[in-house]
């Protein structure tokens, strides 16, 4: 019987969600819905002392707007409840006294102040100081003192730790999805902390081997910064005796800067001019950091464009739906190397889906901005105007200024354009056109675009009068200057009336010489 696909998307909650973050969880998705598995939300904030207020809730709405759906977890709940650690801190002391009775760790009780002189000790000769085979049993550990000692050091002190027992000189053979095979020595290992008295916490490593095995983590697909901890689960999983059990290992390359050397930062978004978190960002001391959604992005677009960083269908395909992502990702075709972050790039996938976004979706934007600012409109109006202007938006937040003209009129016009094309003969010309199109239109239950064009075209055609002249100075009089659709569009959103009160508007502000 093959094992059910359950994944886990496990952040800290120190702050606003990385976008590396998100396409972890984003891959963490994908691979759960395509293998009809479970995607899992669980929050690890055993590291009280870096807690932000607010930044759950932030992870949540960040998966949310991205269309990622918990299966459980934070925020919805399951059958493997609590999946915040810290409502989770009585499990783990348990597991961490196993491992001691198995002799897989040990207590410590060096006080900080001895671990920094053992440091300065070793510098000053030239070395490294590591915690592990090596000094263990000369320091202050379970190891080297007596029973009695250590249960009066573990009631009276508070200070103590407990460590992984690393043995010496065994050769590790690990096995990762993205990056093969790999071995490493123990002897090069330390022996790292599993839990704090101080604060009664386990550290990451503990916790969360603890939970994937209680949570029946199936893959654990997750950034590259926890390579180097592989070794160290993988001898946790031995120790525990849950080697058959034991997850599929995924480590995901690093989102790079656009240019030079390392992982993408918020400094480079600041230096730059964008955004490195999905959402708006507020921070305890008031810095506010921008959005992708704010900045006018679509989810959808997003999504797409951080997909791409780091793994390829392995076709000429870029623009993909959700399903798409869904069906086509595989684990395999990740890239072992970081991949660089392009804004131009993000910018055009943006204004493709502003392309393909159904008028209704980004009607409901454009309508929020319209009420924002205090102008009357109607949905028609706005429907139809979103459809006309869209595929010149490479943002959201750009609807407003490429349409502005349908919902309000001309106060000002263009002063080249005045010149080119405001002239007598000109005025005199749209002056008929208005008064034909008002007469067409009232002998129709609606306005027809196409026979008005029709109509205006003919009667320039047969008159033989100069066809650029009359309709740029009508689109002058309609826009203020020489931008937008076809001039019959425009009139079929503003409306037959509001054009002829614009032609008469502009008649009187600009004089018919």
């Amino acid at each position: 019987m093959s094992r059910e696909v359950r994944v886990r998307f496990a952040p800290s909650p120190t702050g606003a969600l990385h976008i590396g973050g998100v396409r972890t969880a984003l891959y963490n998705y994908f691979f759960a819905k395509q293998n009809g598995g479970k995607f899992i939300l669980r929050i690890e904030d055993t590291d009280s002392q870096r807690f932000v207020e607010g930044a759950e809730d932030y992870i949540v709405e960040s998966l949310k707007w991205c269309g990622m759906t918990i299966d459980e977890g934070v925020s919805v709940g399951g059958p493997h409840a609590p999946y915040r650690q810290s409502e989770r801190k009585e499990i783990y002391f348990k597991y961490a006294q196993e491992l001691i009775e198995k002799g897989w760790a040990y207590y410590a009780f060096d006080t900080p102040e001895a671990l920094d002189a053992l440091r300065a000790d070793c510098e000053a000769k030239g070395d490294t100081f590591s915690y592990n085979y090596s000094v263990r049993e000369k320091l202050q550990t379970s190891l080297s003192l007596s029973k009695e000692e250590v249960d009066r050091k573990i009631s009276e002190e508070n200070n103590w730790v407990v460590r992984f027992k690393m043995p010496e000189n065994e050769i590790v053979e690990m096995t990762d999805v993205v990056r093969g095979d790999m071995s490493v020595n123990t002897s090069t290992l330390d022996d790292k902390v599993l839990f704090k008295a101080a604060d009664r916490l386990p550290t990451y490593h503990l916790a969360n081997i603890v939970d994937d095995k209680l949570m029946e983590i199936s893959h654990v697909i997750r950034g590259e910064e926890w390579l180097p901890s592989l070794p160290l689960h993988y001898m946790l999983y031995k120790a525990f005796g849950w080697s058959e059990i034991q997850p599929s290992f995924s480590h995901l390359p690093l989102l790079l800067k656009p240019t030079g050397k390392g992982k993408l930062s918020k400094r480079d978004g600041d230096k730059l001019g964008f955004p490195v978190f999905p959402l708006r960002w507020v921070a305890p001391d008031g810095e506010i950091s921008r959005g992708y959604r704010e900045d006018g992005y679509l989810p959808e677009s997003f999504v797409n464009m951080l997909s791409l960083l780091g793994w390829n269908p392995g076709n000429d395909q870029e623009i993909m739906s959700m399903q798409e992502l869904i069906e086509l990702f595989n684990l395999n075709k990740v890239g072992k190397s970081g991949s660089r972050f392009d804004i131009e790039k993000a910018k055009w996938f943006n204004a493709q889906y502003i392309k393909i976004a159904d008028n209704e979706t980004l009607a409901v934007n454009l309508a929020k901005t319209l009420s924002d600012k205090g102008i009357a409109s109607t949905h028609e109006q706005i429907v139809k105007a979103v459809g006309l202007v869209k595929d010149r938006a490479t943002f959201v937040s750009d609807l407003f200024d490429l349409s502005s003209y349908f919902f309000v009129s001309p106060e000002n016009y263009d002063e080249k354009v005045v010149a080119k094309f405001w002239k007598a003969e000109n005025v005199a010309f749209i002056s008929k056109a208005k008064e034909m199109i008002v007469d067409y239109s009232n002998g129709l239950d609606k306005y027809d675009a196409e026979g008005a064009e029709l109509l205006i075209h003919q009667w320039i055609k047969s008159n033989n009068y100069p066809m650029g002249q009359v309709m740029n100075t009508l689109r002058l009089a309609l826009v203020g200057e020489s931008k937008g659709p076809s001039i019959f569009e425009i009139i079929d959103v503003i409306g037959v009336e509001a054009m002829s009160s614009r032609i008469d508007s502009a008649i009187e502000k600009l004089g018919r010489d």
